[in-house]
C-alpha cells in the first residue's frame, strides 16, 4: 500500500479492564469523523463482549426514541456530508488481515483506524496485533493493581515487541484517567518519577473524573458525552480536559 495513503493504525489498550480504553475509542473516534473531518474506522475485537457493537446498536436506538438527539443528528449528517464512521466485529487474531481486505474495498480514504482490544496480551493474536499499531494509549489510574497491571503490560510491548524491530509501532503512551480532584497530588507526582525512571512516556493531559464516562445518552439529557454517532459536547470535553487531551492527541500522532 502507499505510504501515502497508509491509515493510521491506533488502540487505547491496558491490561486491566475497566479504565475507560472502549470509551476513548469512542470519544476521540467520534471527535475525528465528525467534527475534525477525518475519515475513520473501528475494529472492535473485545470478545466476547463487543462492547462498542453493542454500543453503536443502543445509539442508533436512542437517537430513533429522542427527538432532541434525533434533530442534532440529522444536523449534523447534513451538514459532514457523509455516513456513520463504520464499527466492525472481528476477533483479535487475524484482524490486522481483515483490515487490508477493509481497505481495498472501502469507496472512501480511511485516515484513521482505531482497534478496541481484549484486555490481555494472552488473547490469541494479541501481542502480533499490538506490534501492528502506529500508536497506543494506555489509560491508567491511580491505583495499585492498575499500575503494576500496566507497568509490566506497557515494558512487555517495550521489551518484547519493540526491541525485537519487528513493529510498526511509533509511539505508546499512557495516560492519567479519573483523577479525583481531592487525591492528593503527592501520589501522582510519586507515580509519574515511577513510569518517567522506566522510560515510558506519560502524556501531560489528566483526564479529571467524570460521571459522564459511565453514561450514555439518557432520555431526558440534552448534550452528547459517549456516543458512536455523535461528537462529545464541547463543554462537556471542557469540563473533564478531554479539549487539551484532544490536542496532545493530534500532536502525538501527527495529524
Amino acid at each position: 500500500m502507499d505510504n501515502k495513503k497508509q491509515p493510521k493504525f491506533i488502540a487505547f489498550s491496558s491490561q486491566k479492564g475497566g479504565v475507560g480504553k472502549s470509551t476513548f475509542t469512542t470519544l476521540i473516534a467520534s471527535l475525528l469523523h465528525y467534527r475534525l473531518g477525518y475519515n475513520v474506522a473501528v475494529f472492535d475485537c473485545d470478545f466476547p463482549q463487543h462492547s462498542l457493537v453493542q454500543m453503536r446498536a443502543r445509539d442508533i436506538s436512542g437517537i430513533m426514541d429522542n427527538e432532541v438527539y434525533k434533530k442534532i443528528a440529522h444536523k449534523q449528517f447534513m451538514s459532514i456530508n457523509k455516513k456513520a464512521y463504520p464499527v466492525l466485529q472481528h476477533r483479535a487474531d487475524g484482524v490486522l488481515e481483515a483490515v487490508e481486505q477493509f481497505l481495498a474495498s472501502s469507496p472512501i480514504m480511511i485516515d484513521v483506524i482505531f482497534f478496541d482490544l481484549p484486555g490481555t496480551v494472552n488473547s490469541a493474536g494479541i501481542l502480533k496485533t499490538l506490534a501492528g499499531m502506529h500508536h497506543i494509549f494506555t489509560p491508567i489510574t491511580a491505583d495499585r493493581v492498575v499500575m503494576e497491571s500496566t507497568l509490566i503490560f506497557t515494558q512487555v510491548l517495550n521489551d518484547v515487541i519493540r526491541k525485537q524491530g519487528n513493529t510498526n509501532i511509533k509511539t505508546i503512551n499512557l495516560f492519567w484517567n479519573q483523577v479525583d480532584g481531592r487525591e492528593k497530588s503527592g501520589l501522582y507526582s510519586i507515580y509519574d518519577e515511577l513510569i518517567k525512571s522506566l522510560g515510558i512516556h506519560l502524556m501531560n493531559t489528566r483526564i479529571t473524573d467524570s460521571k459522564r464516562f459511565r453514561k450514555e445518552g439518557e432520555a431526558d439529557m440534552k448534550t452528547v458525552f459517549r456516543s458512536t454517532l455523535l461528537p462529545a459536547d464541547e463543554r462537556l470535553m471542557k469540563s473533564c480536559r478531554l479539549d487539551l487531551f484532544m490536542e496532545e492527541f493530534l500532536r502525538t500522532v501527527k495529524l
